[in-house]
């Protein structure tokens, strides 16, 4: 995992530390690092983030499902449990929400360094999204004809965004509601620092590792800011095994009930050995 926040002056994103949301042009900065060991089987990238409480009662009720579901009627009337970004301008805003509101949107870029030559690798922004949202939660809203324009014409875009949502893709089918950067971010963390899946490297070649061990540079485009909350940004590469992927949570968790059942069980049988065998029965006389 590469850290990007910025926070040291020798960091090369140090220059875009205190940037805000409508800076133009966004900073960039691109940092080189090495992989030790090769890649073998597909790769996930991730953006992680951490001191940001996506698990704040208000924020996570700052949404309104049935817009997100492509509701005409919620699309210009969306839920008061967004506000205050419930509208601007007297416009609806589209999404509203909190949650929206502060959708990640840096642009990271992966490239191979062999012999001073840079060559991209391939980033896959479909299929990152659950089955179930993207074809059941969320919606584009409907009427005549596919442009997105028109039929999120009269609502506005979040006070943060620098481009409305049906403008996130070029693509039809992952613009709007249906972005799936942005149904990623919908579903919100219940840690305070998380990770979400960012894009997918595919494996192309049986004989050829996805990822050589080797020289790399990420190329950020830094447009999320997160020195004010003393946030941390970060990029993850992952892969999995037969297995599946490394997560400690499951075997830490184990642990940790495992030694609290023993202390409690030395602390009973302590318990038991002391007070266990006294008599408190008391003569009944005739």
């Amino acid at each position: 995992q590469i850290d990007y926040t910025g926070t040291e002056p020798s960091s090369p994103c140090n220059k875009c530390l205190n940037v805000s949301w409508d800076s133009t042009p966004p900073c960039t900065c691109t940092i080189n690092f090495t992989l030790e060991h090769s890649f073998e089987s597909n790769v996930f990238m991730y953006y992680g983030l951490s001191n940001f409480y996506q698990n704040h009662r208000r924020y996570v009720k700052s949404r309104d499902d049935s817009q997100l579901n492509g509701d005409n009627s919620s699309l210009l009337n969306p839920s008061k449990e967004c506000e205050p970004y419930r509208t601007n301008e007297d416009k609806p805003i589209a999404p509203c929400g909190a949650i929206a509101n502060s959708m990640f949107n840096d642009t990271l870029e992966l490239y191979r360094i062999d012999n001073d030559t840079r060559t991209p690798i391939t980033l896959i922004k479909k299929g990152i999204a659950w089955w179930t949202d993207k074809n059941v939660k969320f919606r584009n809203p409907t009427g005549d004809g596919n442009n997105l324009t028109a039929l999120f014409q009269g609502t506005t875009k979040p006070v943060n965004w620098p481009k409305p949502v049906y403008m996130l893709d070029s693509e039809p089918d992952n613009n709007g509601f249906i972005n799936e950067d942005f149904i990623v971010w919908m579903r919100t963390a219940a840690l305070p620092t998380f990770r979400k899946l960012y894009r997918l490297i595919e494996r192309k070649n049986n004989l050829q590792p996805t990822l050589q061990a080797g020289k790399y540079s990420l190329d950020i485009a830094y447009n999320y800011p997160v020195h004010s909350f003393d946030g941390q940004k970060r990029m993850i590469l992952s892969t999995i095994s037969w297995m599946g992927g490394k997560n400690p949570f499951l075997g830490i968790a184990y642990i940790t009930v495992g030694s609290i059942c023993f202390f409690l069980g030395v602390v009973l049988l302590i318990i038991h050995h002391k007070y266990g065998n006294r008599n408190t029965s008391a003569d009944i006389p005739n």
